[in-house]
């Protein structure tokens, strides 16, 4: 499943040293880490549903979710602070060229109505980050065992210093952007 780190060393290092004039293949941006977020708002009506969503993220990346915590309470919202709010993974190296693949090959295309990805989702420091609204589109989650549908937020960290650079390195990657 290396396919996506061998198609980075050999496709993707020459093509963007060639367009921005790269002097040492140490200034090629690379991607950092992928880290997969998902945000629960019913944990204190529904204590299983952070249970559930790590199942859910821990089938999808094949690597044990963290907790996230409130950092601070929020009377509104009736949260409190160090109430767990959600559950996040981070995936580097293999798991991370392995999960990208998956995402840009499988996952994606089989969002309905697909037409490619925001293209303005840079954070002008290279860094991209996106939406799923339902876990479904990944193939190891079966519908009959979800109890909900759970969106998740995916957000790449790049070494790339603008989001031209950023967007370059993804789209050679084979991130679907809207054209």
């Amino acid at each position: 499943m290396e396919k996506l780190r061998e198609q980075y060393e050999k496709e993707v290092i020459p093509a963007l040293m060639k367009k921005f004039n790269y002097k040492s293949i140490m200034e090629v941006p690379k991607i950092e880490k992928i880290v997969i977020n998902i945000g629960l708002g019913d944990t204190r009506d529904n204590p299983k549903s952070l249970e559930n969503a790590m199942n859910d993220l821990m089938q999808i990346t094949g690597q044990k979710p963290v907790i996230t915590k409130a950092r601070k309470s929020i009377a509104a919202f009736k949260l409190r602070e160090g109430a767990n709010v959600g559950c996040k993974v981070t995936l580097r190296s293999g798991k991370m060229y392995d999960f990208a693949y998956k995402l840009f090959n499988v996952a994606l295309p089989r969002v309905r109505d697909f037409r490619g990805v925001s293209a303005n989702s840079f954070d002008g420091r290279g860094n991209y980050s996106m939406g799923v609204k339902e876990q479904l589109i990944f193939p190891e989650i079966e519908y009959d065992k979800i109890d909900k549908l759970r969106g998740m937020d995916i957000i790449f960290v790049t070494t790339a210093k603008t989001d031209e650079e950023a967007r370059e390195l993804l789209k050679l990657l084979g991130m679907p952007f809207k054209s």
